[in-house]
């Protein structure tokens, strides 16, 4: 594994995203040897002009192993691509953030995660609504990702600690900078029980440039995205696009058609976003209703030989059960007890018709043009 600090340091040049972190690694194999590259190596690896400038200036400048040392008196990990605990469903999208700043921690669990977002300018009907979905999928087993604004994302982190769930902020910011300032204690209690991240390093301001980017990480690490209310313009509809992109489901709540903060939210439904009533439609949609019982059997039942015989036939292309029996050359009986305990641990999923796909991606696809 390259050293993490040649990866924070990159990630602090302007100008070098995803895309250019895939070449240098591509080019060099080892960011090390990237960071300490000539200008003309490091064109010759498919930098332009000003990336190399703004890389030649940063190093100058920039003491890595001071930045370490800050990150750890400030408690916070790092992760890369390279790293085992990266989220794999993050992982999988177009131009994964090459570096992640955490306060508070991963787990198992959140690979059950439901996005809830909205304006900041929620109404007492907006509220109300996050409150609900936000305590109903924390009750379920299932994780909130959010984004610490005022308004829906803050009432919908709250209404998940409240209910004794886990819930994920994503920041337009580092993670050592609280923004808005009122939700200093929130940001305190989510990291108690469960996670605050960033792609941006310590310090970091939250620049309006930032949170379009912020947006793409928390449809990422979600199973689906749900709209609580949203106007015209809201930042929500962005977060909205980005997980259709990715392939997540979008929901939307319903609102007054008179209310402009409800526009965003009526819109994204008359363009296919699915309409909730209630917490059980998203629960029900993502096949979530029994996420307690998924992670009880994921913890306790280990993978055997049977099972990895059907994840590797098994894509996001449904493949029919009598396939499975032919290719894996086990009798019917065994191949069916398999996928019942599969689908129960949520590696699977049932699409009809006794066919089968993936329940998610397990293949590492980080690699961006």
């Amino acid at each position: 594994m390259s050293g993490v600090k040649y990866w924070i340091g990159f990630n602090i040049v302007r100008g070098i995203g995803p895309a250019k972190f895939q070449a240098l690694l591509d080019h060099f194999g080892d960011l090390r040897l990237a960071w300490e590259a000539t200008p003309e190596a490091l064109r010759a690896a498919g930098l332009d002009k000003r990336a190399v400038q703004n890389l030649v200036v940063t190093r100058q400048k920039l003491d890595l192993d001071a930045q370490m040392a800050r990150l750890e008196k400030a408690g916070v990990q790092v992760m890369t691509w390279e790293s085992p605990k990266y989220p794999e469903r993050l992982r999988n999208i177009y131009g994964p953030p090459p570096v992640l700043y955490l306060r508070g921690a991963f787990t198992a669990a959140d690979e059950w995660a439901v996005a809830v977002v909205g304006t900041r300018r929620a109404t007492v009907y907006g509220k109300e609504a996050a409150k609900q979905i936000g305590s109903g999928l924390a009750r379920a087993g299932v994780t909130v990702v959010s984004g610490l604004a005022r308004g829906i994302d803050a009432v919908a982190h709250q209404a998940a600690l409240d209910a004794g769930g886990r819930t994920i902020a994503v920041l337009g910011s580092g993670v050592d900078v609280v923004y808005p300032a009122e939700n200093r204690r929130l940001m305190e209690r989510i990291i108690e029980g469960g996670a605050v991240l960033s792609e941006y390093t310590l310090g970091t301001p939250p620049e309006a440039s930032n949170f379009p980017p912020r947006n793409r990480i928390i449809g990422g690490l979600s199973l689906g995205v749900v709209v609580v209310e949203a106007g015209a313009r809201s930042g929500a509809l962005i977060t909205a696009d980005y997980a259709a992109e990715q392939g997540r489901d979008v929901f939307a709540v319903p609102g007054n058609m008179f209310n402009r903060g409800s526009l965003g939210c009526n819109r994204l439904i008359q363009q296919g976003a699915k309409l909730i009533l209630g917490v059980e439609d998203i629960l029900e949609e993502l096949n979530l209703t029994m996420v307690s019982q998924q992670q009880e059997l994921q913890a306790i039942v280990p993978e055997n030989e049977t099972e990895s015989l059907v994840l590797n036939l098994l894509s996001t292309e449904p493949l029919h059960v009598d396939e499975l029996v032919r290719q894996t050359d086990l009798s019917v009986s065994e191949v069916s007890s398999t996928l019942a305990l599969m689908e129960l641990k949520g590696m699977i999923r049932q699409v009809g018709g006794m066919k089968y796909v993936l329940a998610r991606e397990s293949r590492p696809a980080y690699v961006v043009d």
